[in-house]
């Protein structure tokens, strides 16, 4: 198991973060991030909720899916269910997806607004089985809240 740092990498973020506000280059610098600082990851991005459906964001790794519907999926069933969903093995998920057949773990975590708005989601894959922990799922919230916070974001997509 991994031991991230997560005030560490809270405070590169903040860091990162400061004095930019807006939402499109904030998501992209927090994917990179996030790419460049936790180990044996091989996809980290966004899916924003447009129209009702997650449309893929910024995001570093290989192309992935553009659109997946709420409830459908890992990131489907973290945004309808409004919580971060770890996935120790994403052949046992049913419904999973598989933009890369090289993933074999996932952690989603919702993107939820101080005032209730869901924004969308934060989507991590690992080729690790068991990558992911719920101290990860903890720590990425946590993370994400100061993202929101740090962003100004438009009423619509």
């Amino acid at each position: 198991m991994y031991s991230t740092d997560y005030a560490l990498l809270k405070r590169q973020l903040t860091s990162l973060l400061d004095g930019e506000d807006h939402w499109l280059a904030n998501l992209a610098n927090t994917s990179a991030l996030l790419f460049q600082e936790l180990p044996d990851l091989n996809w980290v991005g966004f899916y924003l909720l447009i129209d009702g459906e997650l449309v893929l964001g910024p995001f570093q790794g290989k192309p992935a899916c553009v659109r997946i519907a709420l409830g459908r999926g890992v990131c489907g069933t973290a945004a309808q269910r409004r919580e971060a969903v770890v996935v120790p093995d994403v052949h046992e998920f049913p419904g999973h997806i598989a933009c890369d057949e090289a993933s074999r773990s996932e952690l989603v975590v919702p993107l939820i607004t101080a005032e209730g708005r869901l924004l969308g989601v934060l989507d991590l894959d690992s080729p690790r089985l068991r990558r992911f922990t719920e101290r990860d799922a903890e720590g990425l919230g946590d993370l994400m809240e100061v993202m929101i916070s740090a962003t100004t974001w438009p009423e619509k997509f």
